[in-house]
């Protein structure tokens, strides 16, 4: 199989967009009952928007910091499907599964005491605190189905195929929304539940998710759990390192949170508005770079450095491009968003944050790609140590802001968002060309 030419190195960006159109699609989907949960949301007022814009970005943080799940298993598969080894590509699927169903039972038993303490740490005070607890009660219970989904997802998408896991997660996301309106608004038989029903509908649609995912990976890839110790040490070495680099993410983008929440419900409540739309921003950009890291991952695994350099350029380029129509969009729809996401008190503090958030698009790709192409070489470790690199530096200019407390605080905030990804994107840029270290795609 290694010896068979890869339809990338035949036609390379048809390929690249036909792996990177559905996984654009798959990835979507998910911000966009985000965007749905927000706008339901919205109606109950600004308390409601700002305690779940504290549920979700606690448990975003959460979930992110076990993704290795899914990005180590997707990059240890593609990497085995290079070198031929289809048996060993199946038991790296099944170890990931069984080992995420258990560390989601723990963290479903273990948060659950800490919730209040969690939202008061947040900024959570009042109705506040008190509906950010209800939310994020709910959706501990859909814990072990998430990530379970994060790695068989990772499983179908080393294989390069992107198709599953988009069909799954429509139809998760399509469940998500009929329950969302059910169960926030007590439509039919439901009651009314508010921001709560939100959370109670995720979780749901999670478990059917899961299910189905672990289904399709049965059928399609086969049943096979021969894997070895040293499999699982690899996966775990790769966790350490990717949880150390999520976790540095999670603090900054939870100080964003804090500080925008500090600084009154009106700014919270735009703050996740723009948040959450940054986040399917970025989920948007990783369509290029998740196709791109399985072909890499794949080229890695047939020692062909020089196919995987291709993939990185074009991966760069397809993605800085996607950047500046996103800058676009985004400057001619900001008052379509503001009228759909934010409360009327918060509009006054949202607009010079979109447009700081609106050019930052081209950069923000660019880091999104950078990363995608380093996770498929499976260079974690100069992942874990730009990131540490970029946060450091990001939260203590935040640190400043806040204790300056200028005006327009959210503004400043979103601010050194785009200094935080302006330094992701170099750092990722230079390890490539001219290739700083020993990085896996230098020339050498």
């Amino acid at each position: 199989m290694t010896n068979k030419q890869h339809p990338f190195e035949i036609k390379p960006n048809r390929t690249l967009l036909t792996l990177a159109i559905p996984v654009l699609f798959s990835m979507v989907a998910e911000p966009l009952t985000g965007l749905v949960d927000t706008a339901f949301v919205a109606k109950l007022g600004p308390e409601a928007l700002s305690a779940l814009g504290i549920g979700t970005i606690v448990f975003s943080s959460v979930f992110w910091v076990f993704g290795f799940l899914g990005i180590g298993t997707q990059t240890e598969v593609s990497h085995a499907l290079g070198k031929g080894d289809l048996e060993r590509a199946s038991s790296l699927g099944w170890m990931a599964a069984g080992i995420s169903a258990v560390i989601g039972l723990v963290l479903m038993f273990a948060v659950f005491p800490f919730l209040g303490s969690i939202s008061g740490l947040m900024g959570g005070e009042g109705a506040v605190r008190d509906l950010a607890v209800d939310y994020m009660s709910y959706r501990l219970l859909g814990a072990p189905a998430v990530l379970v989904v994060l790695s068989c997802f990772g499983s179908l998408r080393g294989y390069q195929d992107m198709r599953s896991p988009l069909w799954i997660a429509l139809g998760m996301n399509a469940i998500n929304v009929v329950l969302d309106w059910c169960l926030v608004f007590g439509k039919g038989p439901f009651p009314v539940m508010g921001v709560g029903g939100a959370a109670l509908a995720s979780a749901i649609s999670q478990w059917i998710g899961a299910i189905w995912a672990v289904l399709v990976v049965r059928k399609h890839y086969g049943f096979n759990t021969g894997f070895s110790l040293a499999d699982a040490r690899r996966l775990f070495v790769i966790g350490g390192d990717m949880f150390v680099r999520t976790g540095c993410v999670c603090l900054f983008l939870l100080l964003c949170t804090r500080f925008a929440t500090k600084a009154g419900a009106e700014s919270g409540a735009a703050h996740q508005a723009i948040r959450q739309f940054f986040v399917f921003l970025a989920l948007f950009l990783d369509a290029f770079a998740i196709s791109g890291q399985s072909l890499v991952g794949y080229f890695v695994g047939r020692a062909d450095r020089g196919t995987a350099r291709k993939v990185a350029s074009l991966v760069c380029k397809w993605s800085f491009g996607t950047g500046v129509l996103l800058t676009i969009g985004m400057y001619l729809g900001q008052e379509p968003v503001a009228w759909l996401l934010v409360p009327e008190e918060a509009t006054m503090v949202f607009g010079p944050a979109w447009l700081a958030v609106t050019f930052l698009q081209p950069i923000n790709a660019l880091s999104f790609a950078t990363d995608g192409i380093h996770l498929g070489t499976g260079d974690f470790r100069y992942l874990r140590n730009a990131m540490l690199t970029a946060v450091l530096t990001s939260a203590t200019v935040l640190f400043v802001v806040d204790w300056i407390h200028p005006q327009q605080m959210l503004f400043w905030i979103w601010i050194v968002a785009g200094l935080w990804t302006t330094l992701r994107a170099l750092l990722g840029m230079i390890r490539i060309w001219p290739g700083i270290g020993d990085g896996p795609l230098a020339v050498r």
